[in-house]
């Protein structure tokens, strides 16, 4: 990596010395295929991977040619299977989540109680691309921030042709609050190429990510500093909350809104108890800047950065902890936006499945065998399962309209139990989960919403087959997700605890 070696000027983004800027883009774009190549899915599949992946494919096509009806029910058998046990360790999860007692909790008092000079420096990166429309409110969001103005560094991280973006920075006056870096164009063209050139500048020895839409908790710096003296040494990440500040807006917010309160309230706790890695969301990770310059900081060309460097954290024997702190988004009120964002995460997920699977005997030892199980269930498991909903649902329409004879002959009994023990009881689990998720979160306003979440699951299927498309065809590729959108005046609650944004 590019190191800082002398002292440097910021001018509204303009870096005085250009063969450093130069050095910092191209280890921003290069750094980990260099260092680490196994880790870079700047090669979406190693040619043993693709002609695996292949060779399974043409053995599945030539046992449906020559024995139709065997193969099917041992696809039918295997999907199950895969459906029952990722329904179970889900179940499980949730239910060591809803003590919250591997929530980090930090109150008001103890936060504020940390000395302005015993406070570690701190740069907050904020990576924006042709969001005009929302890079002003990150000037109320950072002045909120309870931090000594000395401690903290914010980079406002623009690519120089995003033109739009920067004029609307600099009429808002954002360069009076935080410092304008203008990011070289290259590709590829994804967040963490941006927050990786942006890292080359920062001087923080904790670093985090807000998007320029974020309201995060005023004290979520100072008790993430708390947090860190509390944790074991190898916490090498704190990740807050994501909640929405839009959740009553339309249908699909509120499915989003519940979605978000069972994801960061329970699952992410309840994988704290184990040594499985926690996908990290976003924004709102605090990471200490000693272990990014260790294992690599974040790959530019992997779309879902945060999950792969979850999964890198663990990998590397550190651990990530959830704080009771909430940082407060814009949630996707347009259907075909929303379907964007998520097929990114989705095809993301499969490409860290795909990095990290290049060794898949040193990520069982680092993992351990549970910690390998959720990994695979997670990352590789939540799309192709999306994908599969598809399937499925096609297959019972199809029985119910014309009860062709094969579907009935690739459901014999031992498939057809399993599998309806998965449909009726997994799906009531799903609802059950969320239903709690909405009420010990406060939201209780999406209640009824949450009991129309399998019209949700519809778009999430659509959403993966397109992300599962695009990871054969363009697999770094940026869908771009539009911000902006909301309503005025609308609400949704945040969780509680100490660390509800106030």
């Amino acid at each position: 990596m590019v190191t800082r070696e002398s002292a440097y000027a910021l001018d509204d983004g303009v870096h005085s010395d250009a063969e450093f800027r130069a050095a910092a883009l191209h280890d921003a774009v290069n750094g980990l295929r260099e260092r680490h190549p196994l880790s870079s899915a700047s090669v979406a599949f190693y040619p043993w991977q693709r002609n695996t992946l292949l060779a399974l494919a043409a053995l599945t096509i030539l046992s449906a040619v020559f024995f139709l009806t065997p193969t099917l029910i041992v696809l039918t058998l295997l999907c199950t299977l895969g459906y029952v046990g990722t329904m179970i360790d889900r179940l499980l999860l949730f239910s060591r989540g809803l003590d919250g007692s591997t929530i980090v909790a930090v109150s008001d008092d103890e936060a504020l109680a940390v000395p302005d000079e015993q406070l570690p420096s701190y740069t907050i990166l904020v990576p924006a691309y042709d969001e005009p429309e929302v890079v002003a409110d990150l000037i109320g969001a950072m002045a909120a921030l309870k931090y000594p103005p000395d401690k903290l560094q914010v980079l406002l991280l623009l690519e120089e042709d995003d033109d739009v973006t920067i004029e609307a920075a600099r009429a808002a006056g954002v360069g009076d609050v935080v410092t304008i870096l203008l990011v070289p164009p290259a590709d590829p063209r994804t967040k963490p190429k941006a927050c990786n050139y942006g890292l080359h500048f920062s001087t923080g020895e904790i670093i985090t990510i807000f998007d320029a839409e974020d309201h995060p908790d005023p004290l979520q710096l100072r008790r993430v500093v708390v947090a860190f003296d509390r944790l074991p040494d190898d916490t090498a990440c704190v990740q807050a909350k994501l909640a929405f500040h839009n959740g009553t807006q339309n249908l699909l917010t509120a499915w989003f809104t519940a979605d978000y309160a069972l994801w960061f309230g329970f699952i992410l706790p309840g994988l704290m108890r184990s040594n499985a890695p926690i996908p990290l969301g976003g924004t709102s990770n605090h990471l200490r800047r000693s272990v990014l310059d260790e294992i690599g900081s974040w790959d530019p060309f992997n779309v879902t950065e945060d999950a792969d460097l979850g999964v890198r954290i663990a990998e590397s024997g550190y651990r990530t902890a959830v704080l009771d702190s909430t940082t407060l988004e814009e949630a996707n009120s347009d259907a075909i936006n929303w379907v964007r964002q998520r097929s990114r995460w989705y095809k993301g997920y499969l490409q860290t499945w795909l990095v990290h699977m290049r060794r898949p005997v040193g990520l069982w030892r680092g993992l351990g065998p549970v910690g390998f199980f959720r990994f695979t269930t997670l990352m590789a498991g939540t799309p192709l399962i999306a994908c599969l909903n598809m399937v499925f649902w096609l297959t019972s329409l199809a029985w119910i309209l014309g009860q062709p004879s094969v579907i009935q002959q690739i459901f014999p009994a031992y498939v057809y139990f399993p599998a309806l023990i998965s449909l009726v009881f997994g799906n009531a689990a799903v609802l059950y989960m969320n239903l709690i998720a909405c009420r010990e979160t406060h939201n209780s306003a999406l209640l009824v919403a949450a009991l129309t979440t399998p019209l949700y699951w519809v778009m999430m299927s659509v959403a993966a087959l397109k992300g599962t498309y695009q990871l054969v065809r363009n697999p770094s590729y940026w869908e771009k997700t539009f911000h902006g959108l909301s309503a005025p005046n609308t609400s949704g609650s945040t969780s509680s605890g100490a660390g509800d944004a106030s």
